[in-house]
């Protein structure tokens, strides 16, 4: 397993390159790579127990491979493997492909790194890369969209590596087991850095901007698997260092109430899945110990998602509301939506009850709550006009990608069978049809539009001053 671990690591950055200098097989190899971490992230999700490699010496690179990053890494081989179905008849360059799969390389990295410099270089590339993505354009919009997401990203990570050095200078260790001995001041920087990156709370409202506004396919990756890589990190922390857990589950619940907060109100379409996509971030820290089966469910659902609402005849949600969709693509809509809701038979419950099973007490209520917030929100998707004579101008690789990325919703439905209980069939029913109603009878005739105040981009940098203010006060307590 050692030997193949280091191959699948290296690979993706060579065949990346490689792709450049030989366009003509590039979706190919592409798609090559995303199929080799498909096995490797089953492989990894199988292992009986941890697999741990330290490279160079015991202050170099170590990586950690288990279920938990095994579910990660397998979230990134079917988004990928979907991202590049639906572009294979688009005419995009080798550039885009060599940075899909140099993208997709630094993330696996991200998923098993186990210490802060290789962490840090992992997170860094993954920066540049996702930056040419989505200027991938070269729109005066498009390049403004990455560079602001380039630049709040790169500030994020000087606060991350003055942190790392602070966790060395008190261990003579870059390993993650060394935050339990470093200063509140590290775990503080440490945090702001991965807080912002992985798009949590109010340190991660760069994200709606930059996932709505990149093209679909670059939208899909971002949201299903390129935000996870800074998550991961919160969660790894969190599994190894127990001090840090009750942290970690607190932005979880503040983060999944904000961005179901914003995600009711949104009334445009990618828009809303951004918010979304933060809130179902705040799932995944709620409840570290399963929070693989939940990132899989969310990386597949919402790439499915933006796909589709990519092919939409409009962003508004007042403008489809007057124009039915075709039947099938409706029908991929609804089977999506019912997912991320928690509707039995789909993957998405499954994950929905295990992490709610895992929930300290004082969680519990304010989950529920976005539960419910996020019923209502996706009813608005769910409720859309339909038609059987419904007009679906198509991108030719939409089914193929679609059908990939549902078909794992069905299948990963096993993973928590034990969740088919009277009693647990009852309460995601209940809370969804509660936020169905609800949505019907209050939430459609609502018109307000909440403020963008704290997504422009000096405030946004304003806002880490705060969080940093916030988790150095917490580190003292």
């Amino acid at each position: 397993m050692n030997p193949l671990t280091i191959i699948w690591i290296a690979l993706p950055f060579l065949i990346g390159f490689s792709i450049y200098l030989l366009p003509k097989v590039d979706r190919v190899l592409a798609i090559l790579i995303a199929l080799f971490s498909l096995g490797y992230g089953f492989t990894a999700v199988l292992l009986p127990e941890p697999l741990t490699l330290h490279l160079l010496d015991q202050f170099g690179v170590t990586l950690i491979v288990d279920q938990t990053s095994g579910y990660f890494i397998l979230t990134n081989a079917i988004v990928t493997t979907a991202v590049i179905l639906y572009c294979w008849a688009q005419q995009k360059s080798a550039f885009f492909y060599t940075q899909m799969i140099i993208l997709h390389g630094s993330v696996n990295a991200a998923f098993i790194g186990a210490d802060l410099i290789s962490l840090y270089v992992a997170l860094e590339v993954i920066s540049i890369a996702a930056f040419l993505l989505v200027a991938y354009p070269r729109s005066d919009r498009a390049i403004w969209v990455g560079l602001r997401y380039l630049f709040i990203s790169n500030i994020a990570m000087l606060f991350y590596l003055v942190g790392a050095i602070l966790v060395y200078q008190a261990n003579q260790s870059f390993a993650f087991a060394g935050l339990a001995n470093a200063p509140p001041e590290a775990i503080a920087l440490i945090s702001l850095g991965l807080l912002t990156k992985g798009g949590i709370f109010v340190s991660g409202l760069w994200l709606p901007l930059t996932h709505s506004e990149s093209e679909t396919p670059v939208s899909a990756l971002l949201s299903g698997v390129v935000i996870k890589a800074g998550v991961f990190p919160l969660v790894r922390m969190a599994l190894l260092v127990p001090d840090i857990e009750p942290l970690v589950r607190l932005f979880g619940v503040c983060t999944a109430l904000l961005g179901v907060g914003y995600a009711i109100f949104e009334k445009d379409t990618k828009r809303m899945l951004a918010f979304h996509t933060v809130s179902q971030l705040g799932f995944v820290l709620a409840a570290p110990p399963v929070a693989g089966f939940y990132a899989l469910t969310h990386g597949l659902v919402k790439s499915a998602l933006f796909l589709i609402a990519g092919n939409l005849p409009s962003r508004n949600f007042k403008a489809l509301k007057t124009l039915p969709l075709a039947t099938p693509l409706w029908g991929a809509l609804a089977i999506a939506s019912f997912s991320i809701s928690g509707v039995p038979l789909l993957s998405g419950f499954g994950a929905k009850v295990l992490t709610m099973k895992n929930l300290l007490p004082w969680q519990v209520i304010g989950m529920n709550v976005a539960a419910l917030g996020t019923a209502i929100s996706f009813a608005k998707f769910i409720f859309l006009p339909r038609s059987s004579e419904g007009q679906m101008k198509l991108k030719p690789g939409f089914w193929p990608a679609i059908m990939l990325l549902l078909g794992g919703l069905v299948v990963a439905n096993i993973v928590y069978y034990d969740a088919y209980t009277l009693k647990n069939l009852l309460k995601p029913l209940l809370t969804i049809a509660l936020g169905w109603l609800l949505y019907l009878l209050v939430i459609q005739r609502i018109t307000w539009k909440l403020p963008r105040y704290f997504e422009q981009f000096d405030h946004l940098i304003g806002v880490m001053s705060l969080m940093l203010t916030a988790l150095f006060w917490w580190g003292v307590i």
